[in-house]
Parts: C-alpha cells; structure tokens; sequence
C-alpha cells in the first residue's frame, strides 16, 4: 500500500508548468514584494545604515587662515554689485548625527547678510560664513 501511495502522483511530474492565458507572468521580485508588509524588522535595515555613516568632525580653523577669510569676503562685498562668482569648501553640519561633511560648491554671490553671517547665491542655497574652510574668487 505505501508503494501505491509513493507512485499517486508520478503521471504528473513531467507535465509543464500551468500559464495563465488571462494573467501575465510575474516577476520573482513582484512576488516577493507581495509578501514584504509581514517582514519582521521593518526598518531594520535603513537604522543600520543610518548608525553605519560616518560623519567628520567640524575643524578649527586658525586665526590667521579665518583673517584670509574674512579678508576675501570683505573683497566680494566690495564687488557685490558684480554678483562675483566664488569657490567655496565649508563645512556641512549633519542634520541626523553629530559632525557632518565637508563640501565643495561654486556659484555667484546674490547678497552677503552680514547680521545673519550667511553668504547668499543666485541660485537660492546659503552658506553660513563660520563654516566657511575656503573661498576663492573666481
């Protein structure tokens, strides 16, 4: 009798695989992703990621590169009317973490707000004047 049991489906090992002719064929990552709401850690994987990035530490500048500095914003002030075209690297602060990135932008001055201490472009960014590393006329 158990042989008789083992042997119940054997007529049907070789057939083909059944195509719906009214459905199409769905992808392995469609059918996985129907089953992605009951994952366990839901999450999980975007919060390791966020712990994984690494963030700088903000540098110290010395008196005499910040005196540069404000020596080189001063000369755009004076040229603002031009709209002086300026090379920056600053430093970036992280809106998630401590620290942050440093970064490098070009772009032409629109304003300098001196009460706020921010340098305005044309094209809408702001870039706050203490954490300028450098910047060069260009």
């Amino acid at each position: 009798m158990q042989n008789k049991d083992e042997n119940r489906y054997n007529d049907m090992l070789n057939l083909p695989h059944h195509q719906s002719d009214k459905r199409p064929h769905m992808t392995l990552h469609d059918r996985a992703a129907q089953f992605s709401p009951f994952r366990a850690l839901t999450g999980f994987e975007a919060s390791i990621d966020e712990t994984a990035r690494l963030t700088k530490e903000k540098p110290t500048l010395h008196e005499d590169i910040t005196a540069e500095i404000d020596g080189k914003i001063n000369r755009i002030l004076d040229n603002i009317s031009d709209k002086p075209k300026i090379s920056v690297r600053f430093f970036k602060a992280d809106s998630l973490k401590e620290g942050g990135s440093i970064e490098n932008t070009f772009g032409y001055v629109r304003k300098i707000d001196e009460i706020e201490k921010v340098i305005l472009l044309t094209d809408g960014r702001a870039i706050n004047i203490r954490d300028i590393l450098e910047i060069e006329l260009l």
